[in-house]
């Protein structure tokens, strides 16, 4: 068998590339003839760098120092694509997996902003920013302000994060950088920016905002639309890095799936069009899934080739429909140790898809 191995990263736990690695080793353990093509992706999210310096191995990774959303420093990094563009992630540099523990208020994107400027100062003719991992929810105001936004009244560098929308009463983009010939924002999901299916409902529990705290948040991404009105809140993706793709919007830039901008580089239909299998996977499976995120794009394109594909995820959450086979790692382990163990219980459940395809 041919077998594509095209997984997200766990969150948090493990990189795409080494859960293919792992779910690759496992297969190899009961089916060593196979050949296996390992294809790590990415959303917009962690490791989306990693996925296109692997497309374009003459890119140049390019070191940035920024502040993280705690405050902290934080050696990060862009790069530099064959085209003369820089790809900048936010989860490197203002993802909420920096923080030891959430800050749902003052959480910023400002280290976001930072890398963006420095590409640019660099030369970069224009900018691919992949938006998942957020830490904060503040509507792209600390991207906004490292890119030139004036504010009234003028905020202290200590005013960061969600808290600091309520103090602004109107905003001068006069002063922004001006736009680059493209800036592409990369997404993991399509969220509008308010609503119940927006930024501070759907995403701020995880972010550390509490239910009574919703409310709160909601009002203050409302408030700081309404500063922007030739921009529309309900853009899929505005929603996005809590709001990030708002601001980003807001200074020009236009919304793709990360997911389908990952694959394309990558070369993943053909790929999927060479396998008799496809594997994918990602640390929780669950209803986000379907809209962006790496598993629901390479499902996509497998039923598109009508190649069977199977899921490996660190638990699933909801019934994994048109999967030729599903393993969570919390049907081999409690919760804890695999998340501990996530490489280790990978390799078993690699074995566990090459068995059952052996069976098939």
């Amino acid at each position: 068998m041919r077998v594509l191995v095209a997984p997200d990263a766990f969150k948090g736990t493990a990189s795409a590339a080494s859960i293919a690695r792992a779910l690759a080793h496992g297969w190899r353990a009961e089916r060593p003839g196979d050949v296996l093509d390992l294809a790590p992706m990415a959303d917009g999210g962690e490791g989306t760098i990693d996925a296109f310096a692997t497309a374009f191995p003459d890119a140049e990774r390019v070191p940035v120092v920024v502040r993280d959303p705690d405050d902290r420093p934080v050696h990060a990094e862009w790069l530099r694509l064959p085209d003369g563009r820089g790809l900048v992630e936010l989860a490197s540099t203002s993802g909420i997996t920096l923080l030891d523990h959430p800050r749902p208020d003052s959480a910023h994107t400002h280290g976001f902003g930072a890398a963006i400027a420095a590409a640019l100062g660099a030369g970069a003719r224009g900018v691919v920013l992949a938006i998942g991992g957020s830490a904060s929810t503040d509507g792209g105001l600390g991207v906004l302000r490292e890119l030139g936004l004036r504010l009234r009244p003028p905020l202290g560098p200590d005013d960061t994060g969600g808290a600091a929308l309520d103090r602004i009463e109107a905003v001068d983009r006069a002063t922004l950088r001006p736009t680059p010939e493209g800036v592409r924002i990369l997404t993991d999901v399509t969220a509008p920016l308010l609503g119940p299916r927006g930024a501070a409902a759907v995403f701020g529990p995880q972010k550390g905002i509490t239910p009574d705290r919703v409310p709160v948040h909601e009002a203050r991404l409302r408030r700081w639309a309404s500063m922007f009105p030739d921009v529309d809140p309900d853009t899929p993706g505005a929603g996005a890095a809590g709001g990030t793709g708002f601001g980003l919007l807001a200074w020009g830039g236009t919304i793709a799936l990360g997911g389908e901008a990952v694959a394309e580089v990558l070369d993943l239909a053909d790929r999927v069009l060479h396998a008799d299998l496809v594997v994918t996977g990602e640390g929780r499976f669950d209803g986000q899934t379907a809209g962006g995120k790496v598993v629901a794009v390479v499902q996509a394109l497998a039923a598109a080739a009508r190649r069977p594909v199977a899921l490996v995820a660190g638990e699933i959450a909801v019934d994994p429909r048109g999967f030729a086979h599903a393993v969570a790692l919390t049907d081999l382990t409690d919760r804890a140790s695999a998340m501990r163990g996530a490489l280790a219980w990978s390799r078993t459940a690699g074995a566990r898809l090459a068995v059952a395809a052996s069976a098939a």
